[in-house]
């Protein structure tokens, strides 16, 4: 069996398994690599799986329009979500979804964005961390578009 664990902190500890590829099937997948970068090697050609995509640029993150997934701890009072709202609408981000959980002196306010330039969620992050109503800026994780 292959296994992965995952700690997540809403979630918890998490395990996920199944039965493995096998001495055959992975000796096989091996073989095929090398056979494949041999062919390159000798022939200068493509070997089988090689893909279309391979000899693409690669694009500069920091332009690449994305989601974001933003967690942070902020003051729990009012005027805290417009102050924070306001830095996203500055920089031109609307928000997709906004939740927040409740704390003891504190509140965790977890935002998910509308597809935004990394560049640009890089300033936002900057200006929330200046902010006297953001504690910290505990993740941003990207989402995809």
């Amino acid at each position: 069996y292959n296994a992965i664990f995952v700690e997540a902190e809403a979630a918890g500890s998490l395990m996920f398994y199944g039965n493995g590829a096998g001495g055959n099937p992975t000796a096989s997948a091996v073989l095929g690599d090398v056979v494949g970068a041999a062919r390159n090697i000798v022939h200068g050609g493509r070997a089988p799986g090689e893909n279309t995509y391979a000899n693409l640029p690669i694009a500069d993150f920091g332009e690449v329009d994305t989601r974001y997934h933003i967690d942070m701890e902020v003051q729990d009072r009012t005027g805290v979500l417009a102050a924070i709202s306001a830095v996203f609408a500055d920089n031109g981000v609307s928000l997709r979804t906004v939740r927040q959980e409740d704390g003891e002196d504190t509140a965790r306010l977890i935002v998910v964005t509308h597809a935004a330039k990394e560049a640009t969620l890089d300033t936002i992050v900057a200006a929330l961390g200046e902010l006297e109503e953001v504690k910290a800026v505990h993740s941003v994780i990207r989402l995809g578009s």
